[in-house]
């Protein structure tokens, strides 16, 4: 910090010097600035901050839908969890459950659109029907097949297409 004060100092100083040393002469006729306000400009700018460089990201997604390899990676995480307890059974089918529907948000909202999604979408719809509305632990744990297999299908078109998820 003291590096950047001194620097900025440098400038107000070598300008004033300069200044004084060209008669003190403020701006030329109809010019609308002054030498001195435009010195003053760049030294009062702190020197820390720098113009941000082009952005190369992909258009950002919803406000507050996650991005597509986001949600699927928490998904991956699934299979090192399942229903080796009863307790943990319920949160393993429970997150599992979240995951595929916060993937399917994230899938509508990428700026590939939701068809390029038409499957696993399609997938997860089904699996929506048929737990009929019901998160209960008893309905995920009675269409525990149906829940798994949903996830293990959409992780097989993803390593498909791992251009969504890299």
């Amino acid at each position: 910090m003291r590096h950047v004060l001194s620097a900025s100092s440098l400038v107000v100083i070598l300008a004033s010097l300069s200044l004084a040393c060209s008669g003190g002469q403020a701006a030329a006729p109809g010019n609308e600035k002054s030498p001195v306000t435009e010195v003053r400009k760049t030294a009062s700018a702190p020197a820390t901050e720098a113009t941000p460089a082009p952005s190369t990201a992909q258009p950002a997604p919803v406000a507050g839908v996650e991005k597509v390899r986001d949600v699927f990676a928490q998904l991956q995480a699934t299979y090192n969890d399942g229903c080796t307890t009863s307790g943990n059974c319920e949160y393993f089918l429970g997150r599992v459950f979240d995951n595929l529907s916060a993937l399917d948000k994230a899938m509508e909202a990428d700026p590939q659109g939701p068809e390029h999604f038409k499957e696993p979408r399609a997938w997860i719809a089904r699996l929506r029907t048929g737990l009929g509305g019901d998160r209960s632990f008893e309905n995920l744990k009675r269409h525990q097949d149906l829940l798994t297999g949903t996830r293990d299908k959409i992780n097989a078109w993803m390593q498909g297409h791992p251009e969504d998820y890299r």
